[in-house]
C-alpha cells in the first residue's frame, strides 16, 4: 500500500521527500563524526574511520566547493608541501611519516567541513555541535572517573595524577572540552537554555577541564568565554536583550565560583591546584626551558629551509617546541612555517569579519571563532597542529564566510522552496 501511495503521489513532492531523506542520512554521519571524536586513545580512531563515511555520503550527492575556499586550501596545501619536503631526508623514520601523513588527512578534514557548509549550514552546524556535546560527556565522564579513579580506572583514564580522559594527554583534552562549554554558555546567555538547565549541561565537561589541571585549556576558556560574551552582547538585537547577558553572566559566574571554592576544600584538588596554577614552572625556566629552547631554536631554523624535519626537534633539544609556530618551521620549513603563518593571518581576517554579520548563522559564527581565535593565540604556548577539534573549526569558519552574506542572498520564487 505504501509503495502505491508513493506512485500516487505527483513527482515532485515524492523528489522532495527523497532531499529530506539525503538530508538525515547527512546529518546523522555528521552528527556520528562529532561524537566520537571524543576517543583518542586509539589509532587510528573511530574519528578517521566515520570521517572517511561521511565524505563517502557526501560524495554520492555530490559536495560544491566555493572559490572562496580556495585561499584555505591552497595555504593547507603549500603547509604540507613544505612538510613533505622536510620528511624526505627522514623517509625511512615511521614516526616522521606518521606525522607527516596525519598533517595532510587533517588538511583534507578541514576543506571537506568547508565545503559541506554550501547547503543546510544551520542544520549541519546544530547536528555537529549536538554530535560533540554528546563527545565531551563521553570524554568528560571517563576523565572524572580516572581521577577519581573510581573502579581503579585511573591507569587508563588519568596521566600524571590529572584527568585524562580519552585522551592520551590532559593538555589535548582540556582544549577539546572548551567548544561545547561556551556553546552552553552562549545558549544560556541566549535564552535557549535555563540557568539551571545550562549549568548541568555543562556541569560533567566543566569539571572534566578543570581535572586536567591544564593552564593552557583554563585559560583558553576564561578568554574564549570573554571573547564569546562580549561578541554576543555587542550583537545583541535589543537593549533586553544585553541586559539580559549581563545579569546571566554574573550570577554564572557567582555560581561557578561557589564550585570552584567547594572543589578547592578537597585538599587532594587543591594541592594539586596550587602547583599547576603557578605560572613559575621549572620546566619553563632557563635557557634550557621550554621558553628558552624556542629562542634557542631561531637562529638554527633560519639556517634550514627544509627545518630540522618532522618531530625532529626533540632530538636538539630537550622536549617538542610547544609553539605551533616555531613547530611549523622545524617540521614543515620555511614554506610551510610562512603558509602557517599566512593561514593564521587569513583566518583572522574571515572570521572577524564574519561574527559581525547579521545572520541565521551568527550565533554558531561568535562561539567557532571565539574558541577558534584564542586557540590561535594558544598556538604560542602548545603545540595544535595536530588537534582534529582545531581543523573542525578552521574549517566550518571558512565555510560560513564562503557562504554570501544575507544581503547577497536571493531570494528562490515560491515553487522552489522546500523545507527540511
Amino acid at each position: 500500500m505504501s509503495a502505491l501511495a508513493d506512485r500516487a503521489r505527483p513527482e515532485p513532492e515524492r523528489r522532495r521527500s527523497l532531499r529530506i531523506s539525503h538530508a538525515a542520512i547527512k546529518r546523522g554521519v555528521l552528527w556520528l563524526l562529532t561524537a566520537c571524536s571524543g576517543l583518542a586513545l586509539i589509532e587510528p580512531s573511530p574519528y578517521e574511520l566515520v570521517f572517511l563515511l561521511a565524505v563517502f555520503v557526501f560524495a554520492l550527492t555530490g559536495i560544491r566547493f566555493s572559490q572562496k575556499l580556495l585561499p584555505m586550501a591552497l595555504l593547507l596545501l603549500l603547509y604540507n608541501i613544505g612538510g613533505t619536503f622536510s620528511l624526505i631526508p627522514w623517509m625511512d623514520d615511521a614516526a616522521a611519516v606518521r606525522f607527516t601523513a596525519v598533517s595532510v588527512y587533517l588538511m583534507v578534514t578541514a576543506i571537506f567541513l568547508a565545503a559541506i557548509m554550501a547547503d543546510d549550514a544551520v542544520g549541519r552546524l546544530e547536528t555537529l555541535r549536538r554530535g560533540y556535546l554528546f563527545a565531551a560527556w563521553f570524554a568528560g565522564a571517563a576523565a572524572i572517573l580516572g581521577y577519581f579513579d573510581i573502579g581503579g580506572l585511573s591507569s587508563i583514564f588519568s596521566l600524571y595524577g590529572r584527568a585524562s580522559g580519552t585522551f592520551k594527554d590532559p593538555n589535548v583534552l582540556g582544549p577539546f572540552l572548551v567548544l561545547p562549554i561556551i556553546y552552553v554558555l552562549q545558549h544560556i546567555l541566549t535564552g535557549r537554555l535555563g540557568l539551571m538547565r545550562g549549568l548541568l549541561v555543562m556541569s560533567v565537561p566543566l569539571a572534566a577541564l578543570f581535572l586536567t589541571f591544564s593552564r593552557g585549556a583554563w585559560g583558553n576558556l576564561v578568554a574564549a568565554a570573554l571573547l564569546m560574551i562580549a561578541l554576543t552582547f555587542l550583537t545583541a538585537p535589543t537593549a533586553a536583550g544585553r541586559a539580559r547577558i549581563v545579569a546571566l553572566t554574573l550570577t554564572a559566574v557567582g555560581l561557578l565560583t561557589v564550585a570552584l571554592l567547594v572543589a578547592l576544600s578537597f585538599e587532594s584538588i587543591r594541592s594539586v591546584f596550587e602547583v599547576r596554577a603557578s605560572l613559575d614552572q621549572s620546566y619553563d625556566q632557563g635557557v634550557t626551558g621550554r621558553f628558552g629552547n624556542q629562542l634557542r631554536s631561531i637562529p638554527l631554523l633560519l639556517d634550514e629551509p627544509n627545518g630540522f624535519g618532522p618531530l625532529r626537534f626533540r632530538w636538539l633539544f630537550p622536549e617538542d617546541p610547544h609553539n605551533v609556530y616555531i613547530n611549523a618551521f622545524a617540521s614543515y620549513g620555511w614554506l610551510g612555517g610562512i603558509s602557517w603563518l599566512a593561514l593564521m593571518a587569513a583566518t583572522c581576517l574571515v572570521g572577524w569579519r564574519l561574527v559581525f554579520q547579521r545572520s541565521a548563522r551568527q550565533n554558531h559564527a561568535i562561539v567557532l571563532w571565539s574558541v577558534l581565535f584564542i586557540t590561535i593565540l594558544q598556538g604560542l604556548q602548545i603545540d595544535t597542529d595536530h588537534w582534529r577539534h582545531m581543523y573542525l573549526m578552521l574549517g566550518l569558519i571558512w565555510g560560513l564566510a564562503a557562504l554570501p552574506a544575507p544581503s547577497e542572498e536571493l531570494p528562490q520564487p515560491r515553487s522552489l522552496r522546500t523545507t527540511t
